[in-house]
């Protein structure tokens, strides 16, 4: 006899129905009689039984008086039969997605946890399509054209091999859901400007310092700060967008490396933040930036790298630049306008009054975790 009041663990593959059929023959009744017992046609008990029709909740009452055990034990039984139903029919739907999956770099995606490490072979394709899905957080590719795919229109590069959608729409995601992972005031500009100065001072420390009180200050005024590994193929060293009217979003990757870069890209972001977003229309740019970049033909790219350039070393202090030709006269520059002498070594370079390989020593090179001498 089943023992319906017993520890189950049943084989979801199969629908409620099975059981059924186990309790009725046990019992020694045929289909015809249950149908008479419960109150039901023989066609729809054989539906039942067969998983053609789904096992409402007065079914379960009604089996619940039949046959035993409770509501409960029915309604589980059903779900989890129509769970492994979904999930199979899905299975075969995302494997006619497999193409989507072309536009991603799925080995760096591994490599950056966002994927489980999986040979990228066709009876694993729909997987990583149900796990793509669910990283970007979007139900089928179609919303995700809609989304990160409509989303490159708002791309404003500052070089031209920033093409890759899908490196660079996988970046952003993780710099989303790192600052979604955080609750931050509404954006107050005069205090991100106040915040600015601040961390302007901040720029002859080392990662350990100026990172933490970096992230608290830029909390306090409304700014989502956050640092992404980079992904082949994005290109990326910082981006600046908003994630909404009042949430603005700097990101940065490391990409580069040196602290020259990297202070020069923060405060080109911070830039777009304060100068670039009047409007709407405008906090729907999407700002994607690269230190690396030499000449941009965009206007508030252009803008960006001034106010950067000037903020780093104010206009009246880069007149002295051009006499700066020793390490001893670097150094010393940059104690007195306070900012870290690889930041004004990279200045030097940029603007040609030195060549690119002198003073590299006195740059900094950063990681995610850490910072050493180049």
């Amino acid at each position: 006899m089943t023992d319906l009041n017993a520890s189950y663990t049943p084989d979801w593959v199969s629908p409620p129905g099975d059981t059924i059929l186990d309790i009725i023959e046990d019992r020694n009744w045929n289909q015809s009689e249950l149908a008479t017992r419960i109150g039901y046609s023989e066609k729809h008990v054989s539906q039942l039984i067969n998983g053609k029709v789904p096992l409402s909740a007065e079914t379960a009452m009604r089996l619940e008086r039949v046959l035993g055990s409770n509501v409960g034990f029915w309604l589980t039984r059903e779900a989890k039969y129509r769970e492994h139903c979904a999930r199979l029919e899905a299975e075969l739907t995302h494997a006619k997605w497999a193409d989507w999956l072309d536009l991603f770099p799925l080995k760096a995606m591994m490599g950056a946890g966002i994927l489980d490490q999986t040979r990228i072979i066709g009876k694993n394709k729909s997987g990583l399509v149900n796990a793509c899905l669910q990283f970007f957080g979007v139900a089928s590719p179609d919303e995700w054209r809609k989304h990160y795919g409509a989303m490159e229109v708002a791309y404003r590069r500052s070089r031209q091999d920033q093409s890759n959608v899908g490196a660079i729409s996988a970046w952003l995601r993780l710099g989303e859901q790192r600052a979604e992972e955080v609750d931050i005031p509404k954006y107050d500009k005069a205090k991100f400007e106040k915040a600015l100065k601040t961390i302007h001072s901040l720029t002859g420390e080392s990662p350990v310092v100026f990172e933490p009180r970096m992230r608290a200050l830029l909390h306090e005024v409304g700014v989502a700060f956050v640092l992404v590994a980079a992904i082949p193929g994005a290109h990326v060293s910082g981006v600046a967008r908003w994630l909404s009217p009042t949430r603005p979003l700097i990101q940065l990757s490391l990409y580069g490396k040196t602290n020259d870069k990297f202070w020069f890209t923060f405060f080109h972001e911070a830039a777009h933040i304060l100068l670039h977003a009047n409007s709407q229309a405008e906090k729907k740019s999407v700002f994607l930036d690269d230190p690396n970049t030499g000449h941009t033909d965009d206007p508030k790219e252009a803008e960006a790298n001034q106010w950067a350039g000037d903020y780093l070393i104010p206009r009246q202090q880069a007149a002295h630049l051009a006499g700066l030709k020793t390490r001893v006269a670097v150094t010393e520059f940059a104690q007195h306008i306070g900012i870290h002498p690889g930041i004004v070594v990279g200045r030097l370079q940029h603007d040609e009054l030195i060549q690119p390989s002198w003073m590299n020593d006195l740059k900094v090179s950063f990681s995610l975790n850490k910072a050493e001498h180049a």
